[in-house]
């Protein structure tokens, strides 16, 4: 293992995805309350966010661990390299990612298609690549409520934006009769509409929720966990069909579901005794198991065989090997 210069700091420092904070503050709780380790930082800066300080370089004054809505990016390990930063990855669980709206309002089926036309920046309208001109959900499929296309999302440095555009925007961009022709491919397929039918709300999806609870009409992107734990208030959205519930996002057929990681400095292991501690405590069947304390905050757990893989795999780390 590499090492960086020797210091030495008793309190973890986490930063890094909103939809793992709730998850991974929950464990730093738990074991910082028993009085083993400092209560640890935990910070929600957004994958993204996180990612950016996390591998921006070694020492106390850097964090020691960032959670992750989706993976490491390839441009994010080559940043990391640069400033002698490793990353060891731990999936810890899965998540989905939920169109949701209060739970008086209009019920939604919506397809991946749909979605993209709803959010996309440009659209198709008789062969030709347009700004998108669709203001309600009833303009784009009949079959839809006849209510604005209002929608609040996570922003640019989110991973639940980055798992949206991949699996929603691009899912249903690949939908669309003769998109490569008009040249609706890769990135062109990203590009979220900007003339106020998509509000960006920021890293915090608690507030997304309250937006929803003030305009009924209004409809949310955000993890499942944030729909586990308001659903006297709010519903998800079909997607493709398919619920967005416990069973479909373990099983994979709810379209969009996703993994969960965190990532640890290896550079930090020896000088912060503390993020042993954590992911042991984390990695835990009581806590990221079938029954663990995690699945009751809306983790749904990784199936048996490949939570023993992923607690082989960080085992190394933890040890300083």
């Amino acid at each position: 293992m590499a090492s960086a210069a020797a210091f030495e700091r008793q309190q973890l420092q986490i930063v890094g995805s909103s939809t793992v904070f709730p998850f991974s503050k929950t464990v730093a709780e738990r074991i910082g309350m028993s009085g083993k380790i400092m209560m640890p930082i935990v910070e929600s800066t957004g994958t993204g966010g996180g990612m950016e300080i996390f591998c921006a370089g070694t020492g106390p004054q850097t964090p020691d661990i960032t959670n992750a809505s989706r993976a490491i990016k390839a441009s994010e390990a080559k940043f990391c390299a640069a400033n002698g930063v490793t990353a060891a990855e731990l999936k810890i669980g899965y998540d989905g990612i939920v169109v949701a709206n209060y739970k008086d309002a209009p019920d939604f089926n919506l397809t991946l298609r749909q979605i993209f036309l709803s959010l996309a920046a440009k659209v198709p309208v008789d062969g030709t690549l347009v700004d998108n001109p669709y203001r309600t959900w009833s303009q784009i499929d009949p079959a839809l409520p006849d209510s604005p296309i209002e929608v609040l999302g996570p922003p640019p440095t989110s991973g639940t934006r980055d798992a949206f555009v991949e699996m929603a925007m691009e899912g249903g961009c690949a939908l669309i009769e003769d998109a490569a022709k008009l040249g609706l491919k890769g990135k062109a397929c990203h590009a979220i509409r900007e003339d106020g039918a998509f509000l960006d709300t920021g890293e915090n999806d608690d507030l997304i929720v309250q937006f929803l609870d003030a305009n009924p009409k209004a409809l949310g992107i955000f993890g499942f966990s944030f729909l586990n734990k308001n659903t006297s208030h709010l519903k998800g959205a079909l997607i493709q069909g398919i619920e967005p519930d416990f069973a479909n996002i373990a099983n994979g057929s709810y379209p969009l579901a996703r993994p969960l990681f965190i990532y640890v400095k290896l550079e930090h292991v020896g000088n912060v005794p503390a993020i042993a501690d954590y992911v042991s405590e984390l990695t835990r069947e009581e806590a990221w198991g079938p029954s663990g304390y995690l699945k009751e905050k809306g983790l749904i757990p990784l199936p048996d065989a490949e939570r023993n893989e992923q607690r082989i795999r960080i085992a190394p780390v933890l040890a300083g090997n």
